[in-house]
């Protein structure tokens, strides 16, 4: 049997991440888990956790650390059979952290877009609530304005993608990146991309995950979209 391979990463809002995360999984074979995608799973399915999660998710506040590897780290004992990649967890050091103790992380990969980039992008960002999916008017517009693509229900603007917001919420994505950053930098792990155009960051993240993975695993693809 192949190795195991184990990713996560990393980037504020509007990085491009899910885009590059489903190119991984899709490329590579890896399960893609995203943190996002399923807190919204478990609120849909009303487990315990979900419920746990849903008092915060309700007034747009963030999951706290002992909630989040409640949650996500079950998750991936169930996946300890396969390689996979990680969005969205770890966010905080106490989480990594807490990642630490149960596997090792073969490799982090960073994503640096200017704020710019990010405030256009956002400023383009449309979300429909109950599946999460993302559409930007700018390169990924829905085929009907306003509406989802595959329930035609209303899309919505969240109010921390509204430029007034999104220097706050970069401001403290840094704050707490910074030391989960450190972290897998001390530990040799850490790659950082830097770019404004996510098709020209792909051909560098396909060409070191190339390198890092000699053998892809057997595993079947499983993507799911953030």
């Amino acid at each position: 049997m192949a190795k195991l391979f184990r990713a996560a990463i990393m980037g504020p809002p509007g990085s491009g991440k899910g885009t590059i995360s489903q190119r991984i999984a899709e490329s590579f074979g890896l399960q893609y888990l995203s943190s996002g995608h399923y807190l919204r799973e478990c609120i849909t399915a009303n487990t315990e956790a979900g419920v746990m999660v849903k008092t915060y998710v309700e007034r747009s506040m963030l999951v706290p650390d002992h909630v989040m590897t409640r949650l996500m780290l079950p998750r991936l004992e169930q996946l300890s059979g396969h390689s996979w990649l990680l969005d969205g967890f770890p966010r905080t050091l106490t989480q990594a952290q807490a990642l630490d103790s149960l596997c090792q992380l073969d490799l982090v990969i960073s994503l640096n877009i200017p704020y710019e980039t990010l405030r256009e992008r956002l400023s383009d960002r449309w979300i429909h609530p109950a599946s999460g999916r993302v559409y930007n008017m700018g390169f990924n517009p829905p085929q009907v304005k306003g509406k989802d693509d595959m329930t035609g229900e209303p899309l919505i603007q969240h109010d921390d993608d509204k430029p007034e917001a999104l220097m706050a919420r970069l401001r403290h994505y840094k704050d707490v990146a910074k030391p989960v950053i450190d972290l897998y930098k001390s530990q040799g792990i850490l790659h950082s991309f830097s770019g404004t155009e996510t098709d020209r960051i792909w051909p560098y993240i396909n060409s070191l995950l190339s390198t890092k993975m000699h053998t892809q695993p057997s595993d079947a693809v499983h993507t799911q979209t953030p």
